[in-house]
């Protein structure tokens, strides 16, 4: 597990020795880390890592909400599903940073307008993942629970949710992937004081490379970090996947 990470920064480090890239432009890894240490206990990165991941957790909770059961009644239904499917797809392959302009008009500058885009974001992803594992689900189970004379909520609630718990892990995991993606974006250019990427488009102005690189991978750890959170609770929940 380490591997990875121990290449990365020896590769980094080699280019930063050889001056492969201008040093000004990349710092050495022990100086990056040494401004995430000086930045985490005296400079306000660590305010600004608990506002990211409480503005990406609001975002991800309110899609999760209204994401988990809308798509599994849009997948229970052939027609609801063929009746919205283009305007899913649609929404879904906009970029949402194309969705700024008209978010800061709707909501303003404040942290409602970042939430918001991160959560309509992260919402259709899952929506359409659970959707999909909806209708992907064994009909051999479905129709057992029929014969055994199952009622439909029965059905729906022993059946139909366990079948597409995998693949709305799968849109949970990359929901809240995405809604991270989006806050730090959204951080950047819809205004605010604080947050992990208003510290990087500062450090770019003031041209503080240590800082600039630093948060950048402050904001990976957290990513990853809630990745492997959701991998670890599927794992637990969903032990069952892949079996028949």
């Amino acid at each position: 597990m380490a591997v990875g990470p121990l290449a990365l920064f020896a590769i980094w480090y080699v280019v930063h020795d050889q001056a492969w890239v201008t040093q000004r432009l990349l710092p050495s890894p022990v100086r990056t880390l040494q401004s995430i240490w000086t930045n985490m206990t005296q400079g306000g990165m660590g305010e600004d890592f608990l506002r990211t991941l409480w503005r990406t957790l609001q975002s991800f909770a309110i899609a999760a909400v209204f994401g988990v059961p809308l798509g599994i009644v849009v997948g229970a239904n052939a027609k609801i599903y063929r009746s919205i499917e283009f305007l899913v797809d649609f929404f879904r392959s906009t970029p949402a940073t194309a969705m700024f302009p008209l978010f800061m008009i709707l909501f303003g500058l404040g942290d409602f307008a970042k939430i918001a885009i991160a959560a309509f974001a992260a919402w259709l992803v899952i929506l359409f993942n659970v959707a999909y594992g909806v209708m992907n689900a064994r009909q051999t189970r479905i129709l057992a629970a029929r014969v055994m004379g199952a009622s439909r909520m029965r059905i729906f609630r022993d059946v139909l949710f366990y079948e597409c718990l995998p693949q709305t892990f799968v849109g949970l995991r990359t929901a809240v992937s995405l809604a991270l993606v989006v806050i730090v974006v959204a951080e950047m250019f819809i205004g605010g004081d604080d947050g992990l990427g208003k510290r990087i488009i500062d450090s770019q102005i003031t041209f503080d490379m240590p800082q600039l690189y630093g948060t950048i991978l402050v904001s990976g750890v957290l990513g990853y970090g809630l990745n492997l959170i959701f991998l670890t609770l599927e794992s637990r929940l969903v032990h069952w996947s892949g079996r028949s």
